[in-house]
């Protein structure tokens, strides 16, 4: 839990631009809260690997919504059999399963398809949300400790400045 928690604050604090920090959360949303071996996982993998997103943010996410996708599995049931028996869909959903790639995505299972729609969802949403607290966490409270006390006095150490001189060799 200290790891997980070193980590988002390394990626939170870095010079990385809070979209990309954003984007890499909302392409794990996607890949966590639906089964991960999906042919649309892959498409997200892709999307990921093609666009600048932070990958940090995208494992770290990763994790931190495969955990969360089995509390909501109940959820996405509900939300996967109402999409699935809906009938104006019928014929769509039939003339999907006929086709052998629609098949390997498994759209008949309630569970995906609404694990899905929900992350299909809440994209952008998350997106906007993750993004503005992203912004707002680096100008007040990231600023505020900077400003303290104790991080003035750790930055004049000589701990600070090898690990400045260690990140540096590591980036450079």
């Amino acid at each position: 839990m200290i790891k997980l928690l070193a980590k988002l604050l390394r990626v939170l604090n870095s010079e990385t631009e809070p979209g990309q920090i954003s984007l890499g959360l909302c392409f794990s949303m996607i890949a966590g809260l639906t089964p991960l071996l999906s042919l649309h996982n892959l498409f997200v993998l892709l999307l990921v690997c093609i666009l600048r997103v932070n990958f940090a943010a995208f494992l770290l996410g990763l994790g931190v919504f495969t955990g969360i996708a089995y509390m909501l599995d109940p959820l996405f049931h509900q939300i996967g059999l109402a999409v699935l028996t809906t009938t104006s869909l019928e014929g769509l959903w039939t003339s999907l399963y006929q086709s052998v790639w629609w098949r390997l995505e498994h759209f008949n299972n309630s569970i995906v398809m609404g694990s899905l729609v929900f992350s299909v969802g809440a994209f952008v949403p998350i997106l906007l949300l993750s993004n503005l607290l992203i912004r707002r966490y680096r100008k007040h409270i990231l600023a505020w400790i900077q400003k303290t006390k104790i991080m003035q006095m750790f930055k004049a150490s000589k701990v600070y400045e090898t690990y400045q001189t260690l990140s540096a060799w590591r980036h450079g």
